[in-house]
């Protein structure tokens, strides 16, 4: 890690020397707290903070960092850069770590990322949705090299009408819980049609594979050139791999497709999206999928010009069919039991340090008390609200979950369980103060899922211009 961290400086100050060009340099420094009153902080305080936040009913963080973006003004080579460093404080242990660590850089409209991030993927709301099915904010960033273009460009000879983004990342779970030294795939590709006018319309495609990897009882998994070709084009392993991998795909592939609708109305601006999973090939699109009962919903309307009321959201999340309860049965193959985010070889499933990496409604590892690393909760119906704005200076946030429990197809739960989850944000920035912002939320669960409790976070975070360059 050391050796790490001391590439990553002197690349930076080599791109500092190189580039030095009227940028600013910025930092950012805080502190929170939070009490709870049950055996888990409430989930909406600490789902939805790329595992910043412990689950623990006690906690506290510290964190510092620096950072700089990429210029305002249209460059033909940019670069940007952030190192923070977090020190979690909980359950009489305090640990200290790099929440996010990297490097970007951009020619022309590519880019190339190396390092830790907080990322969004797929078209839901970026502030009020309850996460997105394959990529929520619930999991710490993962360590990665991404090239590609990253934010919409628009088609040569279309007439601004048709636009295109797209990437391909190489990533590793350094948590290395159950299996060691595991590798992450993660490809995609989104058009969008629609330029100038009013209605946009947006497709896209996002491809995950788990590979390579020590697993215990099975040994090492194929990381040749051979078998990252077979991971690309998910196709079956080499002699080098299980019998299982060898019959279907190597790896643990789960691809999402997902289609937006925009609506430019006057000072609205209202989205409509929708979001799938696909567990088995070959994938079919949309109209075809096995799993059609299953996927994200969302309606968000968001309004320029009444601050009191910025935005307003409903999704739904159903996870309960899988392309049904069998994935073979009396010797035929029906691809059904999609088992959402679990894996037979790879059983620490789509998660990251114990936290499911999509939405985190398919529940983390952090709340099995019998310490198994694997996905128990699958099996859901959830109605999410939410609704954001300003009044008078102090910005709010309301978040509000209900939701039906069924575990999964092979360990169903007894009785069906219901759980409700919500949350009250409130931020103040301080002029006079330095321009210090504080916040406090209120949160609060029922249900025997994660338990009842009432909690509260209490945030003060200082952020400004370290210097110009």
């Amino acid at each position: 890690m050391n050796k790490v961290i001391t590439l990553f400086i002197c690349i930076l100050a080599s791109f500092i020397q190189l580039h030095a060009q009227n940028d600013t340099i910025r930092y950012d420094v805080g502190v929170l707290g939070v009490t709870s009153s049950g055996d888990y902080s409430p989930f909406w305080i600490q789902n939805k903070e790329y595992g910043k936040i412990a689950s623990s009913p006690m906690s506290a963080d510290i964190w510092v960092g620096i950072s700089k973006d990429f210029g305002n003004k249209s460059r033909l080579f940019d670069y940007g850069f952030k190192a923070e460093v977090l020190l979690q404080i909980y359950d009489k242990k305090t640990t200290a770590y790099f929440h996010e660590l990297y490097l970007k850089t951009r020619l022309s409209v590519f880019d190339v990322v190396i390092g830790a991030r907080e990322e969004q993927f797929g078209n839901q709301d970026s502030t009020l949705s309850c996460g997105g099915f394959l990529f929520s904010q619930n999991a710490r960033p993962m360590p990665k090299i991404t090239v590609g273009i990253e934010h919409f460009i628009v088609v040569p000879f279309t007439f601004g009408f048709f636009e295109i983004k797209g990437a391909i990342a190489h990533g590793w779970f350094t948590d290395n819980i159950y299996t060691q030294n595991l590798y992450l795939h993660h490809k995609y590709a989104y058009g969008r049609i629609g330029g100038k006018l009013p209605v946009h319309i947006q497709y896209g495609l996002d491809h995950v594979a788990q590979w390579g990897g020590i697993v215990p009882g099975v040994g090492q998994q194929p990381v040749g050139l051979n078998d990252f070709t077979s991971i690309f084009l998910a196709s079956p392993g080499g002699k080098n791999s299980t019998s299982n991998d060898q019959f279907n795909v190597l790896g643990n592939h789960i691809i999402s497709q997902s289609l937006k609708l925009e609506v430019e109305l006057s000072d609205f601006q209202v989205s409509g999206y929708w979001q799938n999973l696909s567990e088995d090939g070959p994938i079919r699109f949309i109209w075809s999928t096995m799993n059609r009962p299953d996927g994200l919903w969302g309606v968000s309307v968001r309004n320029k010009n009444f601050p009191y009321i910025k935005g307003i959201l409903y999704e739904y999340l159903n996870t309960t069919d899988q392309s049904g309860p069998y994935h073979d049965k009396d010797g035929l193959i029906y691809g059904g039991g999609d088992n959402y985010f679990n894996n037979g070889i790879y059983q620490n499933g789509w998660t990251f340090f114990s936290r499911s990496i999509g939405t985190p409604f398919i529940l983390s590892p952090i709340y099995n008390k019998d310490g198994n690393v694997s996905v128990l909760n699958n099996r859901v119906q959830v109605h999410h609200v939410g609704l954001e704005g300003d009044v008078c200076g102090y910005s709010y946030k309301m978040l509000g979950s209900f939701s039906k429990n069924y575990g999964t197809y092979g360990a169903p739960y007894t009785h069906m369980i219901r759980n409700s989850t919500m949350m009250l944000e409130v931020n103040k920035q301080f002029p006079a103060l330095s321009n210090i912002r504080c916040g406090i939320s209120i949160g609060a669960d029922f249900g025997k899922l994660y338990g009842n409790t009432v909690g509260c976070q209490f945030s003060i975070r200082k952020t400004g211009d370290l210097f110009h360059y």
